[in-house]
């Protein structure tokens, strides 16, 4: 299996190349976001250890960028930002788990092989439906090149249907995904909020990808004019 470290931390990025090498792993070591981010677009990798604070570019940025060019490397950040909005941040963008330091040698290990058994099936930071895009790390919707202001319940709800696409999604589903179990809710709820979100994505636009499939539920499609 063939490794990339991205560290700047020349003494970390040397004793981990030799534990991984020492453990059957072929490994390379960039020293900054820029060299990462070139090796990891135009080397065969299997995965990617890296750092965020980085010189050049960071590693949100690398992350943001390998992923908005659909390539979907596992990528293991291992990062002395041990916050839990920085692990969040890491993780929304595309990162595939988040180790702070000081770490366990023997629990990043582990968690690497899991990475790799999980393989590299595309997972999209950014959901597509049509020319409709929801964005979780910025909270952001656009359809077109136009932005969609939605409260967040709407943005909650449009997102659990455009990672559903194209499938028919019950109100109870919607409820128990939406909604959390200690509010007070009934299925007319989401009646309700489906006709918020119409007004919003589908009505200025002359669309109708917000489909009422009657006695089933709902379901989002691609639609276009």
């Amino acid at each position: 299996m063939r490794l990339l470290i991205v560290e700047d931390e020349q003494r970390m990025a040397n004793a981990l190349a030799r534990g991984l090498k020492a453990d059957g792993f072929a490994v390379e070591v960039a020293a900054d976001g820029e060299a990462g981010l070139e090796a990891a677009r135009f080397g065969s990798y299997d995965a990617i250890i890296l750092d965020i604070m980085l010189p050049k570019l960071s590693g949100y940025e690398v992350i943001r960028t390998l992923r908005r060019e659909n390539n979907w490397v596992p990528v293991l950040v291992l990062s002395a930002k041990d916050g839990e909005y920085d692990q969040s941040d890491g993780l929304d963008l595309g990162a595939d788990d988040y180790l702070t330091k000081p770490f366990s040698y023997v629990v990043l290990l582990a968690r690497l092989r899991a990475l790799l058994r999980r393989g590299t099936p595309a997972r999209p930071s950014v959901l597509t439906v049509g020319d409709l895009t929801l964005d979780p790390a910025r909270h952001t919707v656009h359809r077109e090149d136009t932005e969609i202001s939605l409260s967040t319940r709407e943005f909650s709800l449009l997102e659990y249907l455009m990672r559903n696409a194209e499938q028919v999604v019950t109100k109870v589903t919607l409820l128990d995904h939406v909604w959390s179990a200690s509010e007070d809710t009934h299925v007319n709820l989401v009646e309700v909020y489906i006709g918020y979100l119409r007004k919003k994505i589908d009505t200025p636009f002359g669309r109708s990808s917000l489909q009422t499939v009657r006695g089933a539920g709902y379901r989002l499609t691609a639609d276009r004019r």
